[in-house]
């Protein structure tokens, strides 16, 4: 209902100025009326019991208001109050975004809670619903890379995706490189104004076949930025070591080890810009900022349509203007 009055607008609003006239007519009736000296019969009754006053002698208190009520509202009648519609066409030029997204066992390191990984999801599908005109996709690696969603403006298809990443189905090893060309062939082809990838990693590139600053010149040649994270403690963390028979990981204590000149190269390369994620709150922090320094161009045309509402206070104006004058000549009727 607040949010409908917000929206009323008044054609000829001068007219309200009328209503400064009610509070003197108010002070007429109730005060000025009562005050005036008045000859007065004393009349007797024949029980002297009922001294109360009786439901017609309140009533006829109240009837003064109705009249100003029924003024009220003619006067915001002539007002002619109208109900903005308002219609927005957005017209927005999207910024196509690949995560590239590191799934090495030490991934599930126990430094972030539950571990690197679930907190990484987490926080990137926070980062998606920031960004509802854009389109984003998901390429994962580890000792290979492949996409795992392309580029789409279905932010609920790469939520869905980020949520069932998991360690173990790739090879072993981290190729960082891979990765990072496999992102760049994927958003190659984009023909969006900004094109950005966000690589995320926790290690250092100890595989593959592409050198990681070789696709960061990759990179750069086709205008894509690149902003990379490194995700992970310092000093020592509880750290996948090995595999059980049964599939299950052997964690023990290990050296955080993320190579941090190398991200920073890429990022540099590209334009971009190196993050150090040491907990989740700095890696929501981290998001927040490519948030700010990525944003997505608007162009907002309001339109606005006006319906005119005057014809709803005109009618109760007049309908407790025809109840004030029955209820005059009627019940509550009074005598000189």
């Amino acid at each position: 209902m607040f949010d409908l009055l917000r929206n009323i607008e008044f054609d000829q609003p001068w007219f309200l100025a009328l209503l400064l006239l009610l509070p003197a007519i108010l002070y007429y009736h109730y005060f000025y009326k009562g005050t005036r000296k008045q000859a007065t019969i004393r009349v007797g009754h024949a029980n002297p019991g009922l001294t109360g006053k009786s439901l017609r002698t309140t009533a006829l208190r109240f009837l003064p208001l109705i009249q100003l009520l029924a003024l009220g509202f003619l006067m915001i009648a002539l007002a002619r109050p109208q109900l903005a519609l308002k219609e927005e066409e957005v017209t927005a030029e999207g910024i196509d975004i690949v995560m590239a997204l590191d799934l090495s066992s030490s991934m599930l390191a126990k430094d972030f809670q539950p571990d690197r990984l679930e907190v990484s999801k987490k926080v990137a599908s926070e980062f998606v619903d920031k960004r509802p005109d854009d389109r984003i996709g998901l390429v994962v690696f580890s000792g290979e890379s492949f996409t795992q969603c392309p580029l789409t403006s279905d932010h609920r298809i790469v939520k869905r995706f980020l949520s069932q990443l998991q360690c173990g189905f790739l090879e072993e090893g981290t190729a960082i490189g891979m990765g990072l060309a496999t992102a760049v062939n994927r958003i190659k082809d984009s023909e969006a104004k900004s094109k950005v990838i966000i690589l995320l990693t926790d290690g250092d590139n100890n595989t593959g076949y592409i050198k990681p600053l070789t696709a960061a010149e990759m990179a750069r040649e086709l205008d894509v930025t690149v902003y990379t994270i490194g995700v992970g403690s310092k000093g020592m963390a509880l750290t996948p070591q090995g595999k059980r028979s049964d599939g299950s990981y052997v964690f023990d204590y290990a050296r955080v080890m993320i190579n941090e000149e190398l991200l920073n190269q890429i990022a540099q390369i590209t334009g971009g810009k190196y993050y150090r994620a040491t907990s989740e709150q700095s890696l929501e922090m981290v998001y927040n900022e490519i948030d700010q320094l990525e944003k997505t161009e608007r162009d907002v045309t309001t339109f606005k349509r006006y319906s005119d509402e005057f014809p709803w206070f005109l009618r109760i104006g007049l309908v407790l203007f025809l109840l004030h004058l029955i209820l005059s000549v009627t019940v509550l009727r009074t005598y000189p």
